[in-house]
């Protein structure tokens, strides 16, 4: 049976699973504050044969009742299920950790092993985790698969307990022979921030197990965004990933997309109102086209994703054949850019499988001043790129009046070529230039990369067949190159390479060159090699069937690339 078939299958049977021997008390709304108002619960509990599941949750439990019933409890060796959320409603702090200490203290001494420990909505805060912080190291947790801490205002401090607590109870369960594998993890609304998800990421990298992460609400920025995508990559049962309403940006959407690429059994990816924009929604797709296999719902809504990523999402999702729902409402697209969504969609007979759109925030608009600001900083980029090169011509020449002419020509400087670059200069390093470019650039780097191919091929010349060819080998070099290597991010190179054309808006500043025909004619003689990744073809087709007027100084080289893209799209 193929991996993904069986990964269907163990989801249906989770779903089925019936839990036998269970004591319910759940939403009765009970005030328990003694040891007299628990006594028929009591008395239940210790009458219960073969009590397995135990639920509290809706009611008010203060400390003396809990201590009584932990006392029936400390016999119960078949529990396995303590669904206790909501039971603290009304009682004062400092009463949650005593009453938790006594409850967790009779199930170690029963020799129970849990299965489902569910603690969410009692808003214990840090110190609640320290009342089950000993429960969680005990050999009772060993076998433990759900935890369920949803709104408990944990904060850093709390989060930090639980993370160590996680990790020793992995470290003990392990020298036993019967490592810690904790599937479901629940910790929404609980003021986690960087640090404490950080900490919680070492321990899920660690016990390698998760089938279901659940961390919306966070406060987690791209720090702790990155360090969690670097954990999950070690879980290779993932199925569910709720991240949303943190904030990713740019830095954590890629983050978590390469963390991603290689898990084949994740079906729920939430990353609502979590800020990846236009490029982090594109380092998703990208990894969506060959990745992902048995998708069924991906959330990348209130993201500030324009209509160009979008569109690129859309398109990876073609042959993602188990997709039940994809929602993008809540972006900046605007009402064209949506109505090309819905047509993408349709176009690919997934039109039903697209939410609502109502609540578009429609296209985003420039701020004139910071425009202004871009025009300033690109007329002094100019200014200056024009100082630099008649201080490089005057140094030059002062060197060539204190030293007497050579005997031989100079060597070849690619180094000049790429900072400042010319035909003459290009022509002038010989036969081997496009070795010895290949071997300056520094391909590990794929925005650098992105960088000297742009200033490469802007030297090209269509009427000069010399400098032309010139161009396109080097242009072949570095490329070939670069995309041999398996740590090469393609992504990052295609995205920068869109940012330095103006094509992309990029979270920082960054100053797009000013395209010429050169550029778009080396691209589109890449994309007809063989080293060219076919996967963004579709992408560059997206940015250049827009009229932007980055290109439009080139609208030959321009037409003809579209054209070309449009004819070897896969």
């Amino acid at each position: 049976m193929a991996t993904d078939d069986v990964a269907q299958l163990a989801d249906s049977l989770a779903k089925t699973q019936v839990v036998v021997g269970e004591l319910s008390y759940k939403g009765k709304g009970l005030k328990l504050d003694n040891a007299e108002s628990v006594e028929d619960i009591v008395k239940e509990i210790k009458e219960f044969q073969g009590l397995q599941a135990l639920r509290l949750e809706g009611n008010t439990i203060g400390v003396e009742a809990a201590q009584a019933i932990a006392k029936a409890l400390e016999d119960k060796s078949d529990l396995q299920y303590c669904y206790w959320s909501d039971m603290f409603t009304g009682r004062l702090r400092p009463e949650i950790p005593p009453a938790l200490n006594s409850l967790g203290a009779a199930i170690m001494t029963s020799g129970a092993h849990l299965r489902v420990l569910d603690l969410s909505d009692n808003a214990f805060g840090p110190d609640g985790v320290k009342g089950i912080e000993k429960l969680l190291k005990s050999s009772a947790c060993h076998t433990l698969q759900e935890l369920r801490l949803n709104n408990c205002g944990m904060g850093i401090g709390g989060g930090k307990i639980l993370a160590a607590a996680l990790t020793e109870c992995h470290k003990q369960s392990t020298a036993q022979g019967a490592p810690l594998r904790l599937k479901v993890f629940i910790a929404g609304r609980n003021r986690l921030e960087n640090d404490a998800a950080t900490a919680l990421a070492q321990a899920f990298q660690l016990m390698g197990s998760l089938e279901e992460i659940h961390m919306p609400q966070n406060g987690i920025n791209h720090p702790g965004i990155t360090a969690l995508a670097n954990a999950l990559q070690h879980n290779p049962q993932l199925r569910v990933v709720n991240l949303n309403d943190n904030t990713f940006t740019k830095k954590g959407a890629i983050a978590m997309a390469q963390a991603l690429k290689d898990l084949r059994n994740v079906q729920v990816i939430n990353f609502g109102d979590c800020l990846v924009r236009s490029e982090g929604a594109m380092a998703i797709a990208d990894i969506l086209v060959d990745g992902l296999p048995i998708l069924k719902e991906l959330n990348l809504s209130f993201g500030e994703i324009t209509e160009d990523g979008a569109l690129v999402v859309a398109r990876a999702l073609e042959h993602k054949t188990h997709l039940e729902k994809v929602d993008l409402n809540g972006n900046s697209l605007g009402e064209e850019g949506c109505n090309s969504l819905k047509e993408a969609m349709e176009s690919m007979n997934m039109g039903d499988l697209l939410g609502s759109l109502s609540d578009d925030e429609g296209e985003p608009e420039d701020d004139e001043e910071e425009d202004d600001e871009d025009e300033e900083d690109e007329d002094e980029g100019e200014e200056d790129a024009e100082e630099e090169d008649d201080e490089e011509e005057e140094e030059e020449n002062r060197v060539n009046q204190m030293t007497p002419p050579p005997s031989e020509p100079r060597p070849p400087d690619v180094s000049s070529f790429l900072s400042f670059p010319s035909p003459d200069k290009l022509l002038r390093l010989g036969a081997k230039r496009a070795l010895l470019i290949e071997q300056q650039v520094d391909v590990d780097d794929a925005c650098k990369t992105a960088e000297a191919f742009l200033k490469i091929s802007s030297v090209y010349k269509d009427q000069d067949e010399e400098v032309k060819t010139a161009v396109l080998d080097s242009v072949d070099a570095v490329l070939r190159k670069a995309f041999s290597s398996s740590s090469f991010s393609t992504f990052t190179f295609i995205s920068s390479l869109l940012i330095m054309l103006g094509l992309l808006k990029s979270e920082e500043k960054v100053k797009p060159m000013r395209v010429v025909a050169g550029h778009l004619q080396a691209i589109e003689h890449a994309v007809q090699q063989d080293y060219f990744p076919q996967e963004h073809i579709g992408v560059l087709d997206a940015f250049m069937s827009r009229h932007t007027q980055a290109c439009e100084s080139c609208a030959g080289a321009r037409d003809s690339l579209k054209s070309t893209l449009q004819r070897i799209r896969p």
